[in-house]
């Protein structure tokens, strides 16, 4: 129903922005809450960042609070993830989700994932 495809990672140094980007295909995009995970080597895929259907609330993992913002355009079916203040400890893939209750923060409670991008941090 819905197919999630990420972009905009790649190679930064610490201090730097980047920002993310989730494309949604169908029509029903802004039925949809959505969310940023992220996975780093050898580490479980954790929460980063949440927003409701309309784009009017938001939630962060404490980690990124102050560093990164969530938005989405519904007009364009797009979400985004700005991410400023990068530190090496943010270096993961960086996964788009889409589901149906705002302010999941566990991975079972997206029915939608994308493919991930790369962002890494260097020092």
């Amino acid at each position: 129903q819905v197919q999630l495809v990420e972009s905009g990672g790649g190679l930064v140094q610490a201090g730097d922005s980047l920002r993310l980007s989730c494309a949604a295909s169908g029509r029903t995009f802004s039925n949809y809450a959505m969310a940023w995970f992220r996975q780093a080597p050898g580490k479980e895929r954790e929460f980063v960042a949440t927003i409701s259907s309309g784009g009017g609330r938001t939630g962060y993992t404490d980690s990124v609070k102050g560093r990164f913002t969530i938005s989405r355009d519904n007009a364009k079916n797009t979400m985004y993830l700005q991410m400023n203040s990068l530190k090496p400890e943010d270096t993961a893939v960086y996964y788009c989700a889409a589901g149906r209750a705002f302010s999941v923060r566990l991975t079972s409670g997206y029915d939608y994932w994308g493919q991930g991008t790369q962002v890494t941090v260097s020092s």
